[in-house]
Order: C-alpha cells, then sequence, then structure tokens
C-alpha cells in the first residue's frame, strides 16, 4: 500500500486533540509534531499543568504553552495560535477538533470523555481498552448516527490484530488462529538457571530439558514450562481484554475463557495454536490467544506484536516459505505471519488520519459486542471490599479475567470488568465465581453503566 497515495485526498492538516497524556499520549505527542498531516496543539489531562508537562517533554516552546482551565482559556489561546493544555475535555471540545485520542485508561474518566466527543460530532480513537471492551459496540454505532467513526488505533495490539487478520483474509488465508505475544518475555538464563519476566525473577530446574518441542506432544511440552513457571504470572486481564476487542470486530473467539497462554519459542507459535488434528491444542478454528515469548537473553523478541497462524494449503508454495525462513509448524500444516512490534503512539497517526481525512475506522465497520470480559474471583472476597483497579494495566487483586458471551446488564449477569472495577461488593463472592452485576455497588451516575445500558438496547432490545 503507498501510503502516500492512500491519504492523499487530505484538504488540510487533522487537527487532534489527546486525552490521558502517559506513555501512550506522549508518545502521541513527541510523534505527531513530525507529521506532516498532523495537527496537534490540544492536550487534556487530570490539570492543566499535567498536560503541560508532557507537552514540554514532547519539545513543545514553553512560552507557546498556555494552561486552559475553562471554555474561554481555551477559545483565547486558539486564537493566538498557542499549544493549549487542559484539564477537561469539556473545555476544549468545542474548538475545530477533528479528532479525540481517549487515552486515559480509565474506565469511567474515559467513559465520560467517550461521550463528549461523539456527542459533540468528533471521530473517537479509543486507546483505552477498559472502556472499549464495555461499550465500544455501543459508541461505534452512537458516532455512525452523526456521520462519524469510533476506531482503534495502530500502536496498540487490537488494531494491529485486527489489521494482521484482515490483510490475511483479503490475500485469501484460511485463519485458524490470531493473536499477540504478552507484553514481558520470558528469558532464559541457562547458566544462572533463571527465569526473567518484567522484573521478576524465578529459579527453574530443567528447562533446558524442554527448551525445544523436538518431536513430543506440545501440549505435554507447553504443561511442563508452565509448571516450571509457576512462580510467574502467566496470564493478564488486558491481554484478554485485548483480544477480545479484536474477537468482538472480527468474528473470533477464544478457545478457553481464559485463553491458553502457553509459553512458547517464537518458532512454536504455528504448532501450538494449530487445531487439534494438526497436533495443536486448539478445538477449532478462528480462535484467539496469547503466547508468552520464551528466549534466551541474545534472542530477538517478539515485541507484544500480533500473528495469525494460517493454514498451509498450497504446499509447494509453503516448502518454497519454508527455505526463505518463514515460520512453519513441524507438520507443515500451518505457518504464522506475525508484525512483531507495537509502537504506541509513535504509529498512532495512520488511525488517526483515516478517520479524520477518510472517515473510517481501523477497525470493524460496526463491531458488535459478541463478548465480554468478565471478572473471576481467585480468593473468597468478602461484602464491602472495593474492588481497586492499579497499576499499570488496572489490575484487581484476587480477580481475573473471564471471557463470557455478551449479554445486558442484569441479575445474575456477570459483570464486566471494567465496569465492576473500583466498585464496593455488596454481598460476599465465592473464590472461582464470576462477580455479578448485583454483586457490585454501581452509582446512579456513573457514564460508564449509562453507556452500557445504551448499548444494552441498542443489541439486546429495549427490554434489555
Amino acid at each position: 500500500m503507498n501510503y502516500h497515495r492512500y491519504f492523499g485526498s487530505a484538504a488540510r492538516p487533522v487537527e487532534t486533540c489527546i486525552v490521558g497524556t502517559g506513555d501512550f499520549g506522549r508518545s502521541f505527542l513527541g510523534q505527531a509534531r513530525r507529521v506532516p498531516l498532523i495537527s496537534a496543539r490540544i492536550a487534556v489531562d487530570i490539570t492543566p499543568e499535567r498536560a503541560g508537562e508532557a507537552w514540554r517533554a514532547a519539545g513543545a516552546d514553553p512560552r507557546e504553552i498556555a494552561l486552559c482551565s475553562t471554555a474561554a482559556d481555551a477559545r483565547a489561546a486558539w486564537a493566538n495560535g498557542k499549544t493549549i493544555a487542559a484539564g477537561d475535555l469539556a473545555c476544549v471540545v468545542d474548538l475545530p477538533i477533528d479528532v479525540v485520542i481517549e487515552a486515559t485508561g480509565h474506565p469511567e474518566a474515559g467513559a465520560r470523555h467517550s461521550a463528549i466527543a461523539v456527542e459533540a460530532g468528533r471521530h473517537l480513537a479509543l486507546v483505552s481498552k477498559e472502556v472499549d471492551i464495555v461499550v465500544g459496540a455501543g459508541l461505534s454505532e452512537m458516532a455512525r448516527a452523526q456521520g462519524r467513526v469510533v476506531t482503534p488505533i495502530d500502536g496498540d495490539q487490537p488494531s494491529l490484530l485486527m489489521g494482521q487478520v484482515t490483510w490475511a483474509e483479503t490475500l485469501g488465508f484460511t485463519v485458524v488462529a490470531a493473536g499477540k505475544s504478552s507484553e514481558y518475555d520470558f528469558v532464559f538464563d541457562e547458566l544462572a538457571g533463571t527465569l526473567l519476566s518484567n522484573g521478576r525473577v524465578a529459579p527453574v530446574t530443567g528447562l533446558s530439558e524442554c527448551w525445544s518441542l523436538d518431536a513430543r506432544p506440545v501440549d505435554e511440552v507447553i504443561a511442563q514450562r508452565s509448571r516450571m513457571a509457576a512462580m510467574l504470572p502467566q496470564r493478564t486481564v488486558p491481554d484478554l481484554c485485548e483480544l477480545l476487542i479484536a474477537a468482538n470486530a472480527l468474528d473470533l473467539q477464544p478457545d478457553r475463557p481464559d485463553l491458553h497462554a502457553p509459553i512458547l519459542r517464537i518458532s512454536e507459535v504455528p504448532d501450538a495454536f494449530a487445531t487439534l488434528a494438526d497436533g495443536g491444542v486448539l478445538a477449532g478454528e478462528r480462535r484467539i490467544d496469547v503466547f508468552n515469548c520464551l528466549r534466551r537473553p541474545d534472542e530477538i523478541s517478539f515485541a507484544g506484536g500480533v500473528f495469525v497462524v494460517v493454514r498451509c494449503e498450497d504446499a509447494a508454495s509453503w516448502a518454497i516459505l519454508r527455505e526463505k525462513g518463514h515460520v512453519l509448524s513441524r507438520s507443515g500444516a500451518t505457518a504464522m505471519l506475525y508484525l512483531p512490534r507495537h509502537v504506541l503512539g509513535l504509529e498512532a497517526a495512520t488511525s488517526v488520519l483515516e478517520a479524520g481525512i477518510l472517515g473510517v475506522s481501523s477497525g470493524a465497520e460496526r463491531p458488535k459486542p459478541r463478548f465480554d470480559l468478565a471478572a473471576k474471583a481467585d480468593a473468597d472476597l468478602p461484602a464491602g471490599t472495593i474492588l481497586t483497579a492499579s497499576g499499570h494495566h488496572h489490575s484487581i487483586a484476587d480477580v481475573s479475567g473471564y471471557a463470557v458471551p455478551g449479554a445486558a446488564l442484569g441479575r445474575g449477569v456477570p459483570a464486566p470488568y471494567y465496569l465492576a472495577a473500583n466498585r464496593r461488593l455488596v454481598r460476599p463472592v465465592a473464590k472461582g465465581a464470576l462477580i455479578a452485576c448485583d454483586d457490585v455497588e454501581i452509582a446512579e451516575d456513573s457514564m460508564l453503566a449509562t453507556l452500557r445500558r445504551r448499548q444494552d438496547q441498542m443489541f439486546f432490545g429495549a427490554g434489555a
């Protein structure tokens, strides 16, 4: 694809507003200043001062940064050609913005920002997966009614995976599986006898003996490695969240509700993510999953990238491709085609330009809530427990993710993970049980819940 031609119809740069200046937001601001077809003059965070810090980190001239607390401040700063740092999207949304990029990662704040952007008639690039998995399909329908789009964004795995799968399908490949590597590799130091992952080091014994699949069944090797690495987390809620967003867009499905999440070397992916009939672990095709990339310190990483596993239906062509170094399974039945990167806001421009210039989403035209990310208790949780979401990945202590079919909110229905986040339990939940909607206290003024009820009415009927 020639990107210059693809975006050649632009009459002017796309005007953007980034909301949330964490890792993704700051990387977007830094790169956007170098993108000819993007104008980035507006940043929003919890305070104008914090947004101003992000601008300075991105290289903006401090003398040109205007701290804006009101809509009047923002209008004056815009008229004077200033770079705007605001503490509330509502203060700036009436400026001539084409695309609002929501990147706070906060479920409730993200829902509010998304609603403000869509209701103001702006395109919305939704980076916050915590919002997308709960109400992304409904927001897309709301935007569509105004002739606007909600899009996932390149630089994050859901959008990149959608691109990889639709590319493969366009070329006529049969998709057996699709997914990503986890955010943190499992790095094996053979001399020390340790595994390193996300700063944690665990001693392992005997990993050298199952370093390669050899002729052993893949599920046997996967189980052995998992036991050896039991001290390290092997499943994370964000991975499942991102993959369910892609599943809702692409009509894929998880093979098991908590994913297989095997520990694999890159060359083993098409062996593991094949059907049982082909020696893999999957019960069928069109499955989504994640793998933990096992490597030595001197080997390359998958870098949180995305992949598709396709069926090798032209044996002669794939024999040639194997000789050229492509990654095929031992049997030659499947192959992995992959994109070993996701570089946050540095590549977000492609999705922003698709929305702002072409008026289209980088994802599905009309995603559907096929799956919900539910919350499963990993310990007995007493009534009164606050399900605090914390850390970089906004995870809840003693609560894991679990895929369930999409359904309207209701008594006994599993509560969406990020709708339950930061709420109080009104009754105890036993270990192993899914947290239900009526187990948590949800404030009447919750924007996330309001948007979800609206989405339920759209997809599950007026009585939802």
